[in-house]
């Protein structure tokens, strides 16, 4: 049995060997492909492509877990435009010099793979790649970059693995549908991003080539995620000041120097320790994070967008993969090799040597020996010359010459047969298909979701892990939007325990950001603020179990800095809350800026309560040419004794020491005054902190019940979630309906009372239809004169009132009181009112009474139900 299993052993061995041979010499001959054959070896070239054939076929292919391919059976082509299902005559002529090209550089360049070049679309239509490209200029300011766009696409759209990773997709999509299942494979994504950025203004092209394994399969876990990337600081060199001439010498050295040899030999050796043990763990580290032998590397088909620089201000070319929206250089060792790459415009086969990959290519499309191009046209890059050479074709005569022979060689690339590429704002809102994207990367792992998605509004989040299996979690990051109570990040450290809430300007306690451990007051915490919201201008409060910290700006006490020092709560028989039984304070330290305003012998820097001492220091700010500060120190009794005397102030009650003792002599009643002062100060310094740790209290009620409620706030442009938007479009909706409804009904029919009269069913006669039109064109002059009449009789109704109003007054004139004059006189004003306005209606009714009587007989006379029978009789 082990002889047998030594057999199997090397068996398997030798199996192995010889396929890592075969795959090293199917890649020799692929890095042939993009350059032309060699004039020697012409003779070999079909045994040659016949090896690499029967090899590359013998290379076992590793078993993946197969996606959901997007295949046409699933794809709905019913409603699809005519250019889809069809060519028009402009690009069957296209068609037909494509395959004109591809014979030629099959014949020319027989070693090298067959030119993508017209794939079959969604109706199984050949479609050349150029006019599959449709630019397209997005609505959303948030697009008119590349690396928005890019982030977008490789977010909206879920990837696909080619069905042959050997071989460009036999059909190619349109963008409209790929954007409508949200699918695709790397040639779709780049159909898309390509089109997306020609239309914001950038040269850009899709790149057909080969990948590595990573960037063909969108593996970014051996990939550092750029949102743990920390900017790089710029460090400032400080300039070294010029020594003083009358600088005072450093004091002699009396240290040994050999004791200080032998302790930096010591450091020296644990420091080279050090960076071998370092060595040592980055190599294993290195030896497991790295990647397995690819049996298909250099032979994976990848499509990828190039950039070329000048538009849009590019500086330099660069590549862009759409399955991940990362920009890289074009010597990047991910990208293995070029065969062609087109525009909406044309197309252009690498005639370069791709033996280092891409890093010797250059990217100068007008230039035939490196690129060849299938389109001849004036669009066509030029070639980069030389200044002498440039200087040669500055001659008008030989520009008009090159001008008139791309005018006859040039054919205009048709018109792109895809419709225009539309995102509607609900799907660019959703960006990830079904709202969420994981995205692993290198011990970290990346989830996006779509806005309103979740109920807490969260975003994205960040997880670091600490080993390369990511089963060890380090530190989460949290992104929302949205939050009613401004929360914008969250960062929380698992080794630590350390958590920090990030606030936008706006939260009801101005807060900014919040760093704790735990929600428990009298706790490790720090809170900034955005001091420009708050009155009192604190920007930071830090505090611990026994101290609080704060930190001023922009007070006009000029108050800057203030340490308070908390002693052991005085323990309570009955259970008390923090807020009714506030921690007792032992000292208050409070700093100030300098007051321009103040000398500086009266300007206080620092003041320090101390309360169980009865206490109180103060220190001042220095002048610019002394080197100290003036002090003083108060002690602080009470102001009677225990036999109820008033106490006096004495000598010894305020120590100070004076920087100019003979310029300012502080008299006792000088220092009695602020003494007072000070004991004030002391109140309201207590009376502050007590409501700080007030304040502290109901932040982390407020935080507590915001963590549990977090609402999220609605703009009110978004009418299909804002609620109060909604409703009231509805009711707008149902005033308008019931507006309309009333309309309807009162234009009735006008000649429906007198059709009720006549047997139902019965048709009409020309006699019946003419005595219809006499009744009602009758009825309806008989109804103008009785509306005629009867504001005639309101109006003589009002005047005759109106005069009796008048004699009575006139009778009774003399015995009116003031009361009654004034009610006769507003009763005369109204009446008067009422008169001209029956007047005027009396007017107008007499000026529109012809006119409705000639509209309703015109209506009569064009009405389909007499038309016929009266225009008989006429």
């Amino acid at each position: 049995m082990e002889v047998l299993k030594e057999k199997v052993e090397e068996e398997e061995a030798a199996e192995r060997e010889e396929a890592a041979e075969r795959a090293e010499r199917a890649k020799t001959e692929k890095m042939m492909r993009p350059g032309e054959p060699r004039k020697d070896e012409n003779f070999m070239t079909q045994e040659m492509l016949r090896d690499l054939e029967k090899k590359v076929s013998e290379i076992v292919i590793p078993s993946v877990e197969e996606p959901v391919i997007l295949t046409q059976d699933l794809i709905d082509t019913s409603n699809l435009p005519p250019s889809y299902k069809s060519n028009s005559t402009k690009e069957e002529h296209l068609l037909q010099v494509a395959d004109n090209y591809s014979h030629q550089y099959s014949h020319l360049c027989p070693d090298r793979v067959p030119l993508f070049l017209y794939p079959l679309n969604e109706c199984d239509v050949p479609k050349f790649v150029s006019t599959t490209i449709r630019p397209t200029l997005m609505p959303y300011p948030e697009l008119y970059n590349w690396d928005t766009c890019a982030q977008f696409v490789s977010d909206f759209l879920t990837m696909v693995l080619l069905p042959d990773p050997l071989k460009p997709p036999s059909h190619l999509y349109s963008s409209t549908t790929v954007l409508r299942y949200q699918k695709g494979n790397s040639f779709d994504f780049s159909m898309l991003l390509c089109s997306m950025l020609i239309g914001a203004g950038y040269d850009a092209y899709c790149v057909n080539g080969y990948g590595s394994q990573d960037l063909c399969h969108m593996d970014l876990s051996r990939e550092v995620c750029p949102l743990t990337m920390k900017p790089k600081e710029i460090i400032k060199s400080e300039e070294k000041q010029p020594p003083k001439k009358y600088a005072i010498k450093p004091p002699r050295d009396l240290n040994s120097k050999f004791e200080q040899d032998q302790e930096l030999k010591k450091q020296l050796q644990l420091k080279a320790e050090e960076e071998k043990r370092r060595r040592e763990e980055e190599e294993k580290l290195v030896e497991e994070e790295k990647e397995k032998p690819d049996p298909l590397h250099g032979l994976r088909v990848h499509c990828w967008v190039l950039v070329l620089s000048g538009k849009r201000e590019v500086p330099e070319s660069f590549f862009i993969d759409p399955l991940t929206g990362r920009s890289y250089p074009t010597q990047d060792d991910h990208f293995l090799g070029i065969e062609s790459l087109w525009n909406h415009r044309n197309y252009w086969i690498n005639m370069q040597d791709c033996w280092n990959c891409c890093k010797d290519l250059i990217f100068d499309l007008g230039d035939p020996v490196k690129w060849e191009y299938m389109l001849p046209g004036p669009e066509k890059h030029r070639l980069a010359l030389s200044e002498e050479d440039d200087e040669t074709l500055n001659d008008e005569d030989d520009v008009e010459d090159l001008g008139k022979e791309d005018e006859e060689k040039s054919f205009d690339m048709p018109s792109s047969w895809v419709m225009q590429i539309q995102i509607s704002p609900e799907a660019f809102e959703t960006r990830c298909p079904n709202g969420k994207k994981v995205i692993q990367y290198k011990k970290a792992q990346v989830e996006k979701w779509a806005p309103y998605l979740n109920n807490n509004g969260l975003m994205c989040r960040l997880t670091t892990y600490q080993d390369l299996e990511c089963t060890k979690v380090l530190e989460i990051k949290e992104w929302y939007q949205n939050r009613e109570d401004m929360l914008e990040l969250k960062h929380m450290n698992k080794t630590t325990g350390l958590c920090i809430d990030y606030f936008k300007s706006g939260h009801p306690q101005a807060l900014r950001v919040h760093s704790y451990k735990s929600m428990q007051p009298e706790m490790d915490r720090v809170m900034e603020f955005y001091e420009s919201a708050r009155v009192d201008g604190l920007i930071k409060r830090e505090e611990t179990p026994k101290t609080m910290t704060e930190y001023y700006t922009g007070r006009p006490d000029f108050l800057s800095y203030r340490h308070i020092n908390f002693g052991p709560r005085v323990k309570k028989p009955t259970q008390c809350t923090a807020d009714s039984n506030p921690r007792p304070i032992v000292k208050i330290t409070e700093c100030f800026h300098r007051n321009p305003a103040k000398s500086a012998d009266e300007d206080v820097a620092e003041r320090v309560f101390l309360i169980n001492e009865e206490r109180i220091q103060l220190r001042y700010h220095r002048r610019e040419d002394h080197i100290t500060t003036s002090k003083r120190e108060f002690l602080r009794r009470t102001e009677v004794d225990s036999k109820g005397n008033k106490v006096i102030m004495t000598p010894d009650m305020c120590i100070s020491f004076e920087v100019e003792p003979m310029e300012h002599t502080k008299k006792l009643l000088y220092q009695y005054e602020t003494m007072m002062q000070l004991k004030a100060a002391e109140k309201v310094s207590r009376h502050q902190a007590w409501e700080s740790e007030l304040e502290v209290l109901e932040i982390l009620k407020l935080r507590e019940e915001e963590d549990e409620d977090h609402t999220l706030t609605i703009s009110i442009y978004d009418t299909k979630r804002n609620e109060k938007s909604r409703e009231y479009r509805e009711a707008m909706e149902r005033v308008l309906h019931e507006e309309h409804l009333r309309q309807v009904e009162t234009q009735l029919d006008y000649l429906a009372p007198f059709l009720a009269q006549l047997p139902p069913g019965e048709k009409l006669t020309r006699w019946q239809a003419i005595r219809l039109k006499d009744e009602c064109l009758s009825d309806f002059k008989q109804r103008l004169i009785d509306k005629a009449n009867l504001i005639q009789a309101r109006f003589e109704k009002e005047t005759q009132e109106l005069q009796k109003k008048q004699q009575w007054y006139q009778e009774n004139q003399v015995t009116l009181t003031p009361e009654d004059e004034d009610l006769y006189l507003s009763y005369c004003s109204q009446a008067m009112f009422r008169i001209r306005i029956l007047e005027q209606r009396l007017n107008r009714h007499k000026e529109l009474a012809p006119l409705k009587y000639l509209a309703l007989e015109e209506k009569l006379y064009k009405d389909p139900r007499l038309m016929d029978l009266v225009k008989v009789y006429a």
